[in-house]
């Protein structure tokens, strides 16, 4: 990672990556440049740089920042209409800590609006476009920020993971992306989408810069108490000697080449002298339709607080409150938006609630079993992160159904809370990015990232 010092100005990191940002402006991006609170920034670290002050590991490095941060700088809007105008007085936990060390906020990312989508087609603003080819998806719900690495526009860029956003999109475009242990880092000023699988974490181009960025993220946050003590930091890198593959994921219903690559990457772990184990793991073909109920079920109620009194976009064609808050929701969600809100209240509704929400909850415990059951066997599981490459922009976007199987090897880390980090694994015949992802039992993030170079 460059870092600003005595040779090379921050003012200079910055600009250049301004001017790329601006040169990539067909690929939507970004919701929204701050030029010039980035070089003001970029200066001030200079000046200490020059008085030969003290400054942050990651002092001048410039990032961006997932529009569902909360930050005074720009609107948060989550990529939705119904946020639009919206300036937070508040700033996240993991931007204050990165901020503290001297990184730089060039812009905010464009996003499925509130996350909801697994290819930035849902957002108010527009599609992504895929890095490596304009004509696909970039992924979602992180795919602004996916695409801002892979571009080479800045170093780093954050990301949510509530069933795959972070580690698709980093699949989808080549790069690295990691969703964390539930609770290593705070999602205090975050936008909620699931507060029991939502995961702040990262995308990069290398491990190491994963780590660094995990070293100063993680750690134990009064204003959001789901959070760990800091462990990562606490963490001994465990020696690894036997990884998984999960049998259920070896067929036709995922992609040849992604199967292919797997198993490249088990046959390179073999030559360096571990060991592969075939697992089976049953419970995990209930994790989709368990992360589908439960889910929506949260979506539902964290979304009930945009009504248009207090923030962001109001409705004008409202005589009164009722109408105020029906056409305020109408015109300000995206329709994937409604679907889930609709979805969620009828699992949470009387007379369903033990039909499907208790179902889908006992169904979650299976999972967490699942996963306990697979790491008393083995270190780390290796599986694809999607069951395809990036797919065609407009080619799922009519078919929900379609578009929630591309989360169907992704979800159930979220629903067992344990960490996932995809990694490159090559490209298609296509030239199209292929990636997996390794998994691992809950806190051994450090351990994970630090194994993740054997795959290379």
């Amino acid at each position: 990672m460059k870092i600003a010092n005595s040779k090379v100005t921050a003012e200079r990191l910055v600009r250049d990556a301004l001017d790329k940002a601006k040169h990539f402006s067909d690929y939507n991006i970004f919701t929204f440049l701050d030029e010039e609170g980035a070089i003001k920034k970029a200066r001030e670290i200079d000046e200490k740089i020059k008085r030969g002050e003290k400054v942050g590991r990651l002092a001048g490095v410039p990032y961006a920042l997932k529009d569902n941060f909360l930050s005074p700088r720009g609107e948060t809007t989550a990529s939705a209409h119904i946020l639009e105008g919206f300036t937070s007085p508040v700033t996240a936990t993991a931007v204050e800590k990165l901020e503290a060390e001297g990184a730089i906020m060039i812009g905010r990312t464009n996003l499925d609006a509130f996350a909801h989508g697994s290819s930035t087609e849902n957002s108010y603003f527009g599609p992504t476009l895929n890095s490596h080819d304009k004509k696909r998806v970039a992924g979602g719900s992180s795919g602004g920020s996916a695409v801002a690495v892979a571009l080479d526009i800045v170093e780093f860029a954050t990301g949510t993971d509530t069933g795959g956003s972070i580690r698709q999109p980093a699949s989808f475009n080549g790069i690295y992306g990691l969703k964390p242990t539930y609770g290593c880092v705070s999602r205090y000023g975050v936008v909620a989408m699931a507060s029991s699988t939502d995961c702040i974490g990262f995308f990069t181009k290398s491990p190491d810069d994963m780590d660094l960025l995990m070293s100063i993220a993680s750690g134990q946050d009064p204003k959001d108490l789901t959070t760990l003590p800091d462990y990562y930091n606490d963490s001994k890198v465990k020696k690894a000697k036997k990884i998984g593959v999960v049998k259920d994921f070896d067929n036709e219903s995922v992609d040849k080449e992604i199967r292919e690559a797997l198993k490249k990457k088990c046959e390179l772990l073999k030559s360096k002298g571990y060991e592969i184990v075939e697992l089976e793991m049953p419970a995990l073909k209930y994790a989709l339709a368990a992360y589908y109920i439960i889910v929506p079920a949260e979506v539902a109620s964290n979304l009930s607080r945009y009504d248009g009194v207090r923030y962001g976009f109001r409705s004008e064609k409202s005589e009164d409150l009722e109408n105020l808050y029906a056409n305020t929701r109408d015109e300000g969600f995206m329709s994937e938006n409604k679907r889930r809100i609709m979805i969620g209240n009828f699992v949470l509704s009387s007379g369903f609630y033990d039909a499907y929400f208790l179902k889908a909850a006992k169904a979650r415990t299976l999972i967490v079993k699942e996963y306990e059951k697979a790491f008393s066997k083995v270190d780390y599981i290796l599986t694809p992160v999607s069951p395809n490459p990036a797919f065609l922009l407009g080619e799922k976007v009519n078919d929900p159904i379609a578009m929630y199987l591309e989360d169907m090897m992704s979800v159930s880390l979220n629903l067992a809370g344990v960490p996932g980090l995809a990694i490159p694994a090559g490209e298609n015949k296509n030239g199209l990015p292929l990636g997996l992802q390794l998994v691992g039992p809950r806190r051994s993030d450090k351990s994970l990232i630090e194994f993740s170079k054997e795959l290379i």
